[in-house]
């Protein structure tokens, strides 16, 4: 489905998009990557400052509209990010801040993929499959879930939807929104 996005008259655009909820419900048959090219590190971050989610959040999503986190407050932000059933991981290439994932174990027996993505800059390298896999394999090892699921929408990179389904996930449901920006 192609996003649909209006100007009204006060510059702000009306988006209409589509969410789409997948799921894995057993550990994929894939192994972990190999070592990538570039030099880079997967590290869980501990005691995470709000800035430095939402200054990841904005630089990841800031092409795809993320923007629900931005009108949180910083007491919100802190208690998602520092929940102790929330693992949050910095992936690290060349000394700087890639990308992230998220891991939202909140659920009994169900991991959440909740935020997974790269900064611009490091699009397009193969990173994208690299951190995914990884993201997967993690959640499964870091704790004994019998699901696995995570999101999509229209809005997100033209690859996303592709790529979770490559690895593993399963469309379940899909729900149509829309929100001005």
């Amino acid at each position: 489905m192609k996003v649909k996005i209006f100007v009204n008259k006060v510059n702000s655009k009306y988006i209409k998009y589509t969410v789409t909820y997948l799921e894995m419900t057993d550990l994929p048959n894939f192994h972990w990557p190999k070592t990538f090219k570039q030099k880079i590190n997967i590290l869980l971050a501990e005691k995470i400052p709000s800035w430095y989610f939402i200054y990841l959040y904005n630089q990841v999503g800031k092409d795809f509209y993320w923007t629900d986190w931005l009108h949180k407050s910083e007491n919100e932000i802190n208690n998602f990010i520092n929940d102790k059933n929330i693992f949050f991981y910095s992936l690290i290439k060349d000394g700087w801040t890639a990308g992230f994932y998220i891991l939202d174990y909140r659920q009994k027996d169900i991991c959440d993929l909740s935020y997974i993505g790269l900064v611009k800059e490091a699009i397009g390298i193969g990173l994208g499959k690299y951190l995914l896999k990884t993201a997967i394999l993690t959640a499964w090892e870091k704790r004994k879930i019998k699901k696995l699921t995570i999101n999509t929408c229209t809005l997100d990179h033209k690859n996303a939807l592709y790529l979770y389904q490559k690895y593993g996930f399963r469309p379940i449901g899909y729900k149509e929104f829309d929100k001005y920006v």
